[in-house]
């Protein structure tokens, strides 16, 4: 991120229930859940102009990080990766939150494509919406490749209030700022949801 761009970053795990050989999130989750075998997505998020994200439509961040699968290993390191937070999605007033990343394995490329969906709920189908990734794990480079497994990740309230304990603002030039741009994105991303959890990241802003 340049010196003058103010940006801003954070971390975010998800695991959960997750299988070979489904095609269908739910199933993969419960089918992994009887195997035994688990799915965790460590996520680096970085946005290197949050005006601009947050003006644009598709709101497009940076995506890295590292993949956990019980049959493959542990820290697996991604090649590539896309973010998009609260994108259109196909229908209103569903948008989406997508997390995308490329990583190889035994020497073959594979794609994990999940994505939030949330909608227009108040109350607890936003906690719900803001905190499920429905995950499918293609073969090949990028997600036109045939789905060879699927699950479904979650993202418990500890894990939640540790992943908003890692975002940084960068670049603010003054702690006005900095609580500004935190607040700007923080209603943006969590919606009714930052009235409940924001308070304990403006803290120690």
């Amino acid at each position: 991120m340049s010196d003058q761009t103010l940006g801003l970053s954070f971390r975010e795990t998800m695991a959960g229930g997750f299988a070979l050989g489904e095609t269908d999130p739910a199933a993969g989750r419960a089918a992994g859940e009887r195997a035994g075998t688990e799915f965790a997505m460590h996520a680096n998020v970085a946005i290197r102009d949050l005006d601009r994200f947050l003006a644009e439509p598709q709101h497009a961040g940076e995506l890295s990080g590292t993949i956990d699968f019980t049959p493959f290993g542990s820290g697996i390191a991604a090649t590539a990766g896309v973010f998009n937070l609260l994108s259109p999605g196909e229908q209103q007033p569903l948008k989406l939150m997508v997390y995308e990343l490329a990583f190889t394995h035994d020497g073959k490329p594979y794609y994990m494509a999940g994505r939030k969906e949330v909608r227009n709920d108040p109350g607890f189908d936003l906690w719900s919406d803001t905190t499920t990734l429905y995950t499918r794990l293609h073969s090949g480079p990028d997600k036109s490749g045939p789905v060879v497994g699927a699950g479904t990740l979650t993202l418990g309230v500890a894990a939640f209030v540790r992943a908003l304990s890692t975002v940084q603002i960068l670049n603010a030039p003054t702690l006005a700022a900095k609580a500004d741009a935190l607040a700007r994105f923080g209603r943006f991303f969590l919606g009714e949801l930052w009235d409940s959890y924001g308070v304990h990241l403006m803290r120690k802003s």
